[in-house]
């Protein structure tokens, strides 16, 4: 009886943790998931959606409950990311997670990667340009294993931007080439460099004229 409950109950937890997420402003698919269950009373890994299912229930959330206010607000924070990254041009900056596929809500960090010789390069970088900023890390999958993922921790300089948090995980010069994966679907991470995401807002301002 319980595995034919399984499926909906599945969808009541992606579809909770996935309004915490667009709507609450929790950015990891782990905790969401986790306290989306405990509300429902669920704690078993098998009765858990998977982080794709709830990024799903994410852009229906956002069609549902947000559609006259989530592309102007994701529009502006792409702007503000343009902007950073701008800033940030020698340091090769990318844009990646929720304000690049189009999920994030109004509460959503940004984050973007840059990858410099040294992680000094950036902060020094920062200081001159008084730019206040804190410093913490983010764990990241490198890549997939028979028996787990490796992760590796990254520094991360978390800076306020006018319209929310903007994450700088500051990588090593090579691993531009070998992106970490993603927690959705395991993939190598979407990313964008500054002509991608130049061109992103100008396709969305041209859809959005009315003439």
């Amino acid at each position: 009886m319980a595995k034919d409950k399984n499926p909906q109950l599945r969808q009541r937890i992606a579809q909770l943790a996935a309004r915490m997420m667009a709507d609450e402003g929790i950015a990891d698919f782990g905790h969401a998931k986790r306290k989306a269950g405990r509300q429902l009373g669920v704690t078993e890994d098998h009765c858990m959606p998977t982080n794709a299912e709830i990024e799903e229930e994410i852009r229906i959330f956002h069609e549902i409950y947000n559609s006259e206010d989530q592309p102007a607000a994701l529009q502006q924070l792409r702007k503000d990311a343009l902007l950073v990254m701008q800033m940030l041009e020698r340091f090769n900056p990318h844009l990646t997670g929720a304000v690049l596929d189009g999920t994030a809500g109004r509460y959503a960090a940004t984050d973007i990667h840059l990858y410099a010789e040294s992680l000094k390069d950036v902060e020094i970088y920062l200081l001159n340009l008084q730019v206040p900023y804190e410093s913490n890390e983010k764990s990241y999958r490198t890549h997939n294993t028979k028996h787990g993922n490796d992760r590796k921790k990254v520094p991360v300089f978390i800076l306020e931007g006018p319209n929310g948090t903007i994450r700088l995980s500051v990588f090593d010069t090579n691993a531009a080439r070998t992106p970490p994966r993603s927690p959705v679907d395991g993939h190598s991470i979407s990313k964008a460099n500054l002509a991608h995401v130049s061109a992103l807002l100008k396709s969305a301002d041209a859809s959005a004229d009315p003439a």
